[in-house]
């Protein structure tokens, strides 16, 4: 790849971030449409890279767009907490299935899945990633291959698209280094009790994490709302 593409690429990748922090920061108001003449200036880039930008951003649920332009999303809190609770039942299906049929010797676990997914945590357990909304990533890919592992592929693609859909609130999970130890920790927890064949611990430990996450990101999504709102008023 030439230096040049180099650096469009990472020149597209900043513009995106940029956006993404101010929208979910608040600076961006909610109602207001996202001129784009104004953002290239303000930004010291083209439309190209910034419309890149926005179609990744809408891609993400960060903004929405409308005949007029993009703007940007604001959380709602109560379809949230209805997508979490269909995000518990379809998590806590996974393992479930397998404490009611104990017996069905066809309903296993893919254990090399999940062997791999903890050599994944334990070595971002050794070198943890710096808070980011990119964090969610990992944490739904996290989710979904536990599903995967747990052998019902309509589960899965259900949970994939509850994730799409909480997507933008849930980046306010992991802005604290204590927030992404916590969720390493757990999903190291959860994955080791599988295969050690402690289903029960695992169910309860898979609840409580997704509980606590959900607490966490309304904390923070409240946060959000009052910035917005402020800055809306300005």
């Amino acid at each position: 790849m030439t230096t040049a593409g180099q650096s469009a690429i990472g020149l597209g990748e900043r513009v995106y971030r940029e956006l993404r922090e101010q929208v979910m920061s608040g600076r961006l108001p909610a109602h207001a449409r996202l001129v784009e003449g104004r953002l290239c200036e303000a930004l010291g880039v083209s439309r190209t890279p910034l419309r890149e930008a926005l179609v990744r951003l809408h891609s993400d649920g960060i903004v929405t767009r409308r005949d007029d332009g993009y703007y940007p999303m604001f959380p709602d809190l109560d379809s949230i907490r209805d997508l979490y609770e269909l995000r518990v039942t379809l998590e806590l299906r996974g393992i479930a299935r397998h404490l009611e049929e104990p017996a069905n010797s066809e309903l296993r676990f893919d254990r090399p899945l999940l062997e791999s997914v903890r050599r994944r945590w334990l070595e971002l357990k050794a070198d943890p990633p710096e808070p980011s909304p990119d964090i969610v990533l990992l944490d739904q890919q996290f989710h979904l291959d536990l599903s995967t592992a747990a052998g019902n592929p309509a589960l899965t693609r259900a949970l994939a698209t509850v994730n799409s859909q909480i997507r933008l609130v849930r980046m306010y999970d992991y802005r604290t280094p204590e927030r992404v130890d916590a969720t390493v920790t757990e999903h190291l927890g959860i994955v080791e009790q599988i295969l050690d064949g402690e289903l029960a611990g695992a169910l309860a430990s898979l609840h409580a994490h997704v509980g606590d996450s959900l607490d966490v990101v309304e904390q923070r999504a409240v946060g959000a709302i009052t910035a917005h709102a402020l800055h809306g008023r300005r």
